[in-house]
């Protein structure tokens, strides 16, 4: 079928900037790992040290100040069809109401901490270049929120675009204690004449158990399994993972003793969370590994979907953002094309699709100019054989089949990797000033995800920093040295894909493959670059970019 090249081609695309063989990028790249500078003696910039605050002051700000207050509590919520799960919400609703800004306003958000047994929490506001302080990770940015007592949040929101908020302590990312933040540009040239903020999640929370014990299950390990390379022919596209249309998998073993993967344990080993041989070739094999009751858009299963009512020939702008913890998602919607705008915040070149690929902790924003009828608008859980909906009504005409897949899902799928920065987003031509391997290793055998081979320590959260200093033009080189992908989350800073893809600050990392990316250290003090996949990144594959005193 025609989309077995398309989604090769993608598959190639999406190790952009120096992707390559594995073995022909290990080497590193000169200035170090974070490994070796990070004996805790280097002098580093406080969270809230001067550096922080002249760089505070340096954002052009409107004067303006949006007040409000974050309760996060427990709470049964509504999810539709029945289905009402215990979980952590704030304001006892999952998502969390929006928050809107316009470019410039400060934020003044009081989280008050009313969590059950001691639980203490924070949030972060992912994908916001703001002062270090207010970044919300305990231990680095701040000690963590108590329960029963408050912290306010206070930071100008100087760059435009579709962000969410979460919380940055254990799995909590996993529970129902997100919402959208958008900030808008009122001089933005884009024209459409309606909006529409889509939320994508995996759901397990209250339902089979807690994300603490998810995880809990998960860093036992799969002892002797091998997880990371499960047979093609046990994989519904074998056939796909056979031909990659030429592409060199950088020694990626394909094959291979792998059919316990697709098997329960025959040992005494707990299942109950992790789900065995999710495949996609999109995402380099190994999909993901929890198993989700529900996939909800807009908090919504997809029995009885979010329904956004607009009239024909609308021209919508659709805000995707993926808040889940272990899940990828194949966006489309039926009988439609879909135009790209942005990607986490910033303008690309537009580009048509009939698909998205959005990892956890990306966004992207897109144009459609509606049809008449009913429309299903699909988050396909990529490679987990499981979906979230939504409906646009435009007209009459029944709601479409909870299972329902349209054929967009298998047309020309669209990734960051295959876009380009718009002129007023690319950075500026410089000399880069230094290169930092991030090698991404690990793997499900003993769940020790890391990057470069340590784990980060929330007790000593500066022993081992990535070391940069301000005004220098920084080259992240990702070695995914594992058998899974992973979606790599830089705070604080948005990074531009090879000399002229996306800005982003959220990036797909294939399997065996290498990414390049580069930035201004323009934003002091110290911040984390993790994988957004909530159980990687607590495990420990999370490491502190941090700026020299």
């Amino acid at each position: 079928m025609n989309s077995i090249n398309r989604r090769s081609a993608l598959l190639a695309g999406l190790g952009v900037a120096g992707a390559g063989a594995l073995a022909a990028c290990s080497t590193g790249s000169g200035s170090g790992s974070g490994s070796g500078s990070g004996s805790g003696k280097n002098a580093l910039v406080s969270p809230s040290g001067s550096e922080v605050v002249a760089a505070e002051k340096k954002r052009k700000g409107t004067g303006r100040q949006q007040k409000l207050t974050l309760t996060a509590a427990p709470a049964m919520i509504d999810l539709g069809g029945g289905v009402m799960p215990k979980t952590w919400a704030f304001d006892g609703r999952t998502p969390g109401k929006e928050v809107r800004l316009s470019i410039g306003d400060t934020l003044v958000a009081e989280l008050s901490n009313q969590l059950p047994n001691k639980t203490a929490t924070s949030i972060h506001w992912h994908g916001i270049a703001l002062r270090d302080d207010m970044d919300g990770v305990p231990p680095t940015t701040q000690t963590a929120v108590r329960a029963g007592s408050t912290f306010t949040y206070k930071f100008v929101a100087d760059a435009p675009g579709t962000y969410f908020f979460h919380p940055h302590v254990g799995v909590q990312l996993d529970r129902g204690l997100y919402a959208p933040l958008i900030v808008e540009d009122p001089k933005e040239s884009l024209d459409y004449d309606d909006e529409w903020v889509v939320l994508l999640d995996d759901w397990v929370d209250g339902v089979t158990g807690t994300p603490d014990e998810v995880f809990a299950e998960l860093k036992q390990g799969m002892g002797g399994m091998d997880m990371g390379s499960s047979s093609p022919s046990n994989s519904p596209d074998g056939d796909d993972m056979g031909d990659m249309g030429g592409m060199d998998m950088g020694g990626m073993d394909m094959g291979g003793d792998s059919a316990s993967a697709s098997a329960p344990s025959s040992g005494d080993m707990s299942m109950k969370f992790m789900l065995m041989g999710a495949e996609s070739d999109l995402l380099g094999g190994d999909a993901g590994d929890v198993n989700y009751p529900y996939h909800l858009i807009n908090g919504r299963v997809a029995t009885d979907p979010d329904v956004h009512t607009v009239k024909p020939g609308k021209k919508v702008r659709l805000r995707i953002i993926n808040a889940g913890g272990d899940t990828a998602y194949r966006v489309a919607l039926g009988g439609h094309r879909l135009t790209i705008t942005h990607t986490d915040g910033f303008p690309v070149r537009h580009q048509e699709a009939d698909a998205l690929l959005v990892g956890m902790g990306e966004r992207y924003d897109v144009l459609v100019t509606l049809g008449d009828g009913v429309f299903p608008l699909v988050a396909l859980a990529e490679g987990k054989n499981a979906n979230g909906l939504a409906v646009v009504r435009t007209g009459s005409g029944s709601a479409p089949k909870a299972t329902v897949r349209p054929k967009e899902l298998d047309g020309m799928i669209m990734a960051a990797s295959q876009l380009h920065a718009a002129d007023e987003a690319r950075l500026t031509s410089a000399e880069t000033d230094v290169t930092h391997q991030i090698k991404l290793t690990g793997g499900m055998d003993k769940y020790n995800w890391a990057i470069n081979g340590t784990p980060f320590d929330m007790n000593d959260p500066d022993a081992h920093p990535i070391l940069i200093e301000e005004g220098q033009r920084v080259r992240l080189d990702f070695v995914n040295d594992t058998d899974m992908w992973h979606p790599m989350h830089l705070h604080g800073h948005t990074y531009q894909l090879g000399a002229s893809g996306p800005r982003k600050d959220t990036s797909i990392v294939l399997p065996k493959r290498k990414l390049s990316v580069f930035f201004d250290a323009d934003n002091p003090g110290q911040w984390m670059l993790h994988c957004h996949n909530a159980y990687h990144g607590e495990a420990g594959m999370m490491a502190n970019v941090a700026y020299q005193a």
